[in-house]
Order: structure tokens, then C-alpha cells, then sequence
């Protein structure tokens, strides 16, 4: 089979067999070459442990 074969009848389903299909295939993306220190970088930046860098330089204290 072909991509182009695939493709199409990749839009011929409805929009909701067609999310499984995607899905599954984007839950499986190696990201093995994204470094463990910038994901718990992200991790940690979506937690919201985010510190502004202007007032570390001043010396303020870290957020609680």
C-alpha cells in the first residue's frame, strides 16, 4: 500500500476514527533525542516553578 492510499482513506473516515488513528501515531513519536534536563525543564515550567531572572539578579527572595 502507499502512502498516498494510506492518505486517502485516512480522510475518507469521520473525524472521530480518524483522531484514534492520528493519535495513536503521535503518542508513539520518539522523542529520544529531546535531553531529560529540558523535559523536567518543561515539567517544571509548567508546574509553574518559573523564577523571573531581573529579580534573582537583584537578589530578591525566591517565591514561596
Amino acid at each position: 500500500m502507499t502512502a498516498e492510499a494510506i492518505i486517502a482513506e485516512l480522510e475518507a473516515l469521520p473525524p472521530s476514527e480518524r483522531f484514534k488513528v492520528l493519535s495513536h501515531f503521535d503518542a508513539q513519536a520518539d522523542d529520544s533525542w529531546v535531553p531529560e534536563s529540558f523535559k523536567r525543564s518543561m515539567d517544571e515550567a509548567s508546574a509553574g516553578k518559573l523564577v523571573d531572572m531581573e529579580s534573582v539578579l537583584r537578589g530578591d527572595a525566591p517565591p514561596k
